[in-house]
């Protein structure tokens, strides 16, 4: 494979960051940390192309279900549908028992799998079967999916074969990546399969061929090397995966992209669907793009609050806003907080402040680069810094078991002014991890954020107690 630097074992999230953190983007080439092999290049344009903004939406809406889906407990159980009912039902509890080629498995083990998740225990024999079957799987970020499909994908490649063979679909250039990570991890030890990325900014010469065997791309850059650029003859492809379905299909133009790309490949490619929900338009795209499938699905209950404990702090202004923050930290132990605010602006200035009372703080905001996010992001889960000070766009899938305290300075609201429960409750879902306790405080400076917040409490039906951070012993109660 390309790089070896970028085998570490790492869980799905973290390969996404590491992924990125792995590549220093220059102005026109990313290029592998040790080796200086060139692995993707791309522009650095001050104006945005249709297609990164179309990727831009995709990543907030990426972002929002990992963070909703991660309020679920991941470890309910399967329900299996087959095409087939006459056809027994069939499970693993070890990687062995998949009888996978010695350098996969050998690949499986250095990531740091044991065993197969409840995921893996039925996807794997169904994607791994001859002939080949169709799969649409239900599945939360964090149960392994991604590590299923790969080495389903590993699997059926023929490493002489120097044509693209696999073909990855994913909503977003940072997702792309992630999943990348995970072939390079899990395919190490078959030094001859190679990986490209058809992702924006990937310029590969007119009239040129792909030769790499497995291709993950965005749906527009894909559909262009598949139709119009011919880097990829699509007939040729066995095996075919959506992952993030339900993200696909809510950015305009992917639905419609990923149907037409479908469309070109043979009919006994191996199809393979991914996402987070089954609702109605989930299952009308999923219908017109895996004909006679098996289906997986996850029991689970609805998303809770219940492991969180929520308050808020009524206060003035911005300045005793910050004020009752440094009484909160001054009162509790807190492990690493994050602090969402609603603008950049405020973040900056937050950061700041913050920084000038001796907190080890992170900014993580919009207009970073990707590389520099990825660095702030790996600092703070490595405990460098304690706060995380961001806003909305930039919290994609940030998965820290030592975050205790979230803090909303700025309540969140739509561009109407209207409260955003979704994303309420995407930013609170970042504590309470992992069956830990977590809290949420809220900022409250006006009547109008009052309104917002009794709002909030009307939608999720929770009462929101009131916090007085002048008093040290509430403080220590609800911290315990």
């Amino acid at each position: 494979m390309a790089t070896d630097s970028w085998a570490l074992a790492v869980d799905e999230q973290e390969a996404a960051v590491k992924s990125m953190n792995s590549l220093q983007i220059k102005e026109e080439k990313v290029k592998a940390d040790t080796n200086g092999e060139s692995v993707i290049k791309t522009s650095t344009t001050a104006e945005k192309t249709e297609e990164e903004e179309k990727e831009d939406r995709a990543a907030q809406s990426l972002l929002n279900k990992l963070i909703r889906s991660n309020l679920v407990d991941n470890t309910n159980q399967v329900e299996v549908l087959q095409r087939d009912p006459s056809s027994p039902l069939y499970s693993v509890k070890s990687f062995e028992e998949l009888r996978l080629k010695p350098q996969l498995l050998q690949g499986v083990y250095a990531m740091g799998f044991n065993r197969p998740s409840k995921i893996q225990e039925n996807a794997l024999p169904m994607m791994l079967a001859e002939p080949p079957q169709n799969l649409i799987a239900q599945s939360q970020s964090g149960t392994g999916k991604t590590a299923a499909f790969v080495l389903a994908m590993l699997s059926r490649v023929e490493p002489a074969d120097r044509h693209p063979q696999c073909l990855c679909l994913s909503p977003t250039y940072e997702l792309a990546l992630q999943t990348g990570k995970v072939i390079e991890q899990m395919g190490k030890f078959h030094p001859e399969l190679k990986l490209a990325y058809a992702v924006r900014g990937n310029k590969l010469e007119r009239g040129q061929k792909v030769g790499e065997q497995i291709v993950i791309g965005t749906p527009g850059t894909v559909l262009d090397w598949c139709s119009k650029l011919k880097f990829i003859d699509p007939k040729k492809i066995k095996v075919f995966v959506l992952d993030e379905a339900d993200v696909m299909i809510a950015t305009q133009g992917h639905q419609d992209q990923s149907i037409r790309i479908q469309r070109m490949l043979p009919r006994n490619c191996q199809m393979l669907l991914f996402s987070a929900t089954f609702e109605d338009s989930v299952w009308k795209f999923a219908q017109k793009v895996v004909p006679d499938p098996n289906i997986i699905k996850l029991k689970r209950e609805e998303e809770t609050l219940d492991t969180i404990k929520q308050y808020y702090v009524l206060c003035n202004n911005r300045e005793e806003k910050f004020q009752a923050l440094c009484n909160l930290y001054g009162a509790i132990t807190i492990a690493q907080a994050m602090i969402f605010c609603h603008t950049r602006k405020t973040a900056s200035w937050l950061a700041a402040e913050l920084s000038k009372e001796g907190h080890q703080v992170a900014l993580l905001s919009g207009e970073m680069m990707v590389e520099q996010r990825a660095a702030v992001i790996e600092r703070f889960r490595e405990g460098k810094e304690k706060v995380l000070v961001t806003t909305n766009v930039c919290a994609r899938g940030i998965d820290v078991e030592q975050v205790s305290v979230v803090i909303n300075f700025d309540l969140p609201v739509d561009k109407d002014g209207n409260p955003d429960n979704e994303t309420y409750l995407h930013r609170i879902g970042r504590t309470g991890r992992f069956g830990k306790r977590g809290l949420a405080v809220n900022m409250v400076d006006s009547k109008h954020s009052m309104n917002i917040l009794n709002r909030i409490q009307e939608h999720f039906n929770k009462k929101i107690e009131r916090l007085d951070t002048d008093d040290l012993d509430e403080i220590e109660k609800i911290a315990n």
